[in-house]
């Protein structure tokens, strides 16, 4: 279905590991095609603290999709296409830092990438440049800081599906770098494409594998935590949509005065 879709949602979260559903059961879904294929999975829509909202879930519905293998440019485009035009990322990280512990909510600032290979933009011709110094809006941001969340952090985001080495996550904590993830690149430089302000909420699992000794990050305790923690994001990311701003963001809206090659949706 892709007709009449645009206008739907204002706001989109896109839900990581464990965050497969958001709505009652009285949620519409919608099914959408993109030049870039289908999106992940279907798209609820709903009403979540009197705004329109679509929910998709990063993995798919039964996590079929690995971090390097996801639809990114389709998911992006597909909620573009329903009108969106904030998103959150809920998203699980490890730390690289002992004081951010397991259950920790951290809203990054900043972002490093160490992906390879992955279909990161929108623009294959005309040479189009986008603004990145600052990879997440400043005002989705700051309806994300609700209640203990921690300000800050660069979150490196990784090939995957591995998780690092431990001389990969001491070389990362040397730099400074916060956080350690798989998915939040290209997303967040998919979204600054498509004018779509973005800000990732990320919840820690783990103690990344250079931080702490022992056997290192097992993707069963992974999910274990985030499973543990999920009905308290939930509740962070209503409050954060609820208090999204409306009207125009001239920091996410990078193309003025420039001719692109494509149109967006």
């Amino acid at each position: 279905m892709n007709k009449d879709v645009h206008g739907r949602a204002e706001i989109a979260v896109i839900g990581g590991s464990g965050f497969y559903s958001f709505f009652a059961d009285d949620a519409e879904e919608i099914e959408l095609d993109t030049p870039y294929g289908a999106p992940s999975a279907p798209i609820t829509l709903g009403e979540v603290e009197g705004r329109q909202v679509a929910f998709l879930p990063r993995h798919g519905r039964a996590h079929e999709y690995s971090p390097h293998t996801l639809p990114y440019r389709a998911n992006m485009w597909a909620l573009r296409m329903l009108g969106v035009s904030r998103v959150f990322a809920p998203c699980a990280v490890g730390s690289l830092v002992p004081e951010y512990g397991p259950g920790t909510v951290v809203i990054p600032d900043q972002l490093v990438d160490r992906t390879s290979g992955r279909a990161q933009t929108y623009f294959d011709k005309g040479g189009v440049h986008v603004e990145f110094a600052d990879p997440y809006c400043a005002h989705l941001r700051a309806a994300a800081l609700q209640d203990t969340a921690m300000d800050g952090g660069v979150m490196v985001v990784v090939e995957g599906p591995r998780f690092s080495t431990r001389a990969e996550s001491q070389w990362f904590a040397r730099q400074g770098w916060t956080l350690v993830n798989m998915t939040g690149h290209p997303e967040a430089v998919l979204a600054r494409e498509l004018e779509l302000c973005y800000t990732p909420i990320a919840l820690v699992t783990d103690l990344d594998a250079g931080i702490e000794s022992g056997q290192g990050v097992k993707a069963v305790d992974v999910f274990a935590e985030f499973q543990k923690n999920i009905e308290p994001l939930k509740s962070l990311v209503r409050s954060a949509v609820r208090d999204a701003p409306d009207g125009d963001c001239p920091t996410c809206r990078v193309h003025a005065g420039t001719t692109l090659p494509i149109e967006l949706p």
